[in-house]
């Protein structure tokens, strides 16, 4: 056989190759099926524990009004976003972005948590007396942030307050409640 037959019938093998469908990755062992909004599953959140270089340095900003709202010494938490906790905002907030909602009214909707430990996967701040917090080393990622905030002077209802914040890039978000 010539070198130039041998080379165009290589020449074809490897168009045909490339052409050839693939059957993309693995299917996932039994028993661990695409990620589920209604479905608590602890590996959809691995991404959230490894530490990364991440910062989202937030501030409590909400007003009702002329009402001025603090939540200082509140704690803060950060929740990562999977499709479960997706939904899990969007029963309690009504929305999966942001939202502003009478305490009360957000702890009456809130659903069972799951048996397994879901709050491993969740970091907590405290607001200052500035009415700021930080976290530090996440990953990039989307995550939930949520404070409750009551009137600064003293008198009124508490509000849940929660956001959706996006990290990436080894970069500081700032975000305003």
């Amino acid at each position: 056989m010539s070198k130039l037959r041998l080379l165009a019938i290589s020449a074809t093998l490897a168009l045909a190759t490339a052409c050839a469908p693939t059957m993309g990755p693995p299917p996932p062992p039994p028993g661990m099926g695409a990620p589920s909004p209604t479905v608590f599953r602890q590996e959809d959140f691995s991404w959230s524990a490894v530490p990364g270089r991440n910062t989202i340095d937030g501030r409590l900003t909400y007003r009702q009004g002329a009402t001025r709202y603090t939540c200082s010494g509140a704690g803060v938490v950060l929740t990562p976003e999977t499709p479960w906790t997706r939904r899990r905002m969007t029963i309690l907030y009504s929305s999966p972005e942001a939202a502003a909602l009478p305490a009360d009214e957000v702890r009456a909707r809130t659903p069972s948590a799951p048996n397994e430990d879901y709050s491993s996967f969740v970091r907590r701040s405290t607001c200052d007396a500035a009415d700021r917090f930080t976290f530090s080393n996440l990953p990039d990622g989307a995550w939930f942030v949520i404070t409750v905030a009551r009137p600064s002077a003293g008198a009124g209802e508490s509000v849940a307050i929660m956001r959706r914040v996006v990290t990436r890039g080894g970069r500081i978000s700032p975000i305003d409640l």
